[in-house]
């Protein structure tokens, strides 16, 4: 009977909706607990894509370091949704960090009717204030990301090319993912004020 109702469990939570998340390894114990993460993931639960409950994470998690990921994480999506202020922060203190990262990234969404609380570049920069806000708030580092798909600009044809084949209608539009250096990642985060775009850019990752 056990093992029936471990079964439904697993069934169950393959359906559940899912987000992107970031899991570092702090040591060697944190390595190996990223390998069984992914072991699980691709065993138990995968569902379309690997998944990973919350509940195996947070008992693994010692020596890992978990961020808040990209427009498709759990703090982001909850901030789309309008949650609540609790319901918020207790997204917020799952995480170790936060993340932010470029406006071009997330311009996809002005174009996305399912995004509708989103017109233009001051909305995407609105939410990025907001994350930093929140990590002021609970104390955690917010971080500036490139989420890297290609090392230079004119890679983003290679890519291209793969999202054309997948079937992606955007294929001709996509973000632009590319590594930034140093000071192309002060420059997008200028809005933020010199020194707050130093900490996010480089104080909080050097932190990480």
């Amino acid at each position: 009977a056990l093992n029936k109702m471990t079964a439904s469990s697993i069934e169950a939570i393959r359906k559940l909706p899912s987000y992107h998340i970031i899991i570092l390894a702090r040591n060697e114990m944190g390595r190996r607990a990223l390998y069984k993460l992914v072991s699980e993931s691709h065993v138990n639960y995968y569902y379309r894509r690997p998944r990973i409950p919350k509940s195996l994470l947070a008992g693994l998690r010692e020596n890992l370091i978990i961020g808040s990921a990209c427009e498709a994480g759990e703090l982001f999506r909850a901030l789309l949704e309008e949650k609540t202020e609790e319901e918020i922060a207790n997204i917020v203190q799952f995480y170790d960090y936060l993340e932010i990262q470029p406006i071009g990234n997330n311009r996809f969404m002005i174009r996305d009717e399912k995004f509708p609380h989103i017109k233009n570049d001051e909305d995407l920069i609105a939410y990025n204030r907001r994350i930093v806000e929140l990590g002021d708030m609970y104390n955690k580092p917010v971080c500036a990301t490139c989420d890297v798909h290609f090392m230079d600009e004119k890679d983003a044809m290679y890519r291209k090319v793969l999202l054309g084949v997948q079937g992606f209608a955007d294929a001709d539009n996509q973000a632009p993912l590319f590594f930034r250096t140093t000071e192309e990642m002060l420059k997008e985060f200028a809005y933020l004020g010199e020194e707050k775009a130093y900490e996010v850019v480089v104080r909080n990752t050097r932190l990480v």
